[in-house]
């Protein structure tokens, strides 16, 4: 059984800054992507960044410049620094990892999500 787990939202002054993280445990063959999506309310869960294992890097336009992605192929995790945070960021951010386990192929996993508040 694969878990994601997230930890490190919170509220938040705009302008200030938060790391996520989220580690990946279980029978685990191999991790393709490790990304991060947000979902506002009312709104459509959006991807925010992903990272690959070779380590390329993809950002929405809205958060390129602010917030950074990074991968511990070690450790099985991924972190998002947001930096310059903005009330609009202001959604749950969730965990995302394509992977192997024994006897499966190419799967998607999702964490539980950890809700992220910025006050104006």
């Amino acid at each position: 059984q694969v878990q994601l787990v997230e930890s490190g939202g919170g509220l938040v002054q705009a302008g200030g800054s938060l790391r996520l993280s989220c580690a990946a445990s279980g029978s685990m063959l191999s991790i393709n992507t490790m990304a991060w999506y947000r979902q506002a309310p009312g709104k459509q869960r959006e991807l925010v960044s992903l990272v690959i294992s070779g380590g390329s890097t993809t950002y929405a336009d809205s958060v390129k410049g602010r917030f950074t992605i990074s991968r511990d192929n070690a450790k099985n995790t991924v972190s998002l620094q947001m930096n310059s945070l903005k009330p609009e960021d202001t959604a749950v951010y969730y965990c995302n990892a394509v992977l192997k386990t024994i006897g499966s192929s190419w799967t998607n996993y999702w964490g539980k999500g950890t809700q992220v508040t910025v006050s104006s």
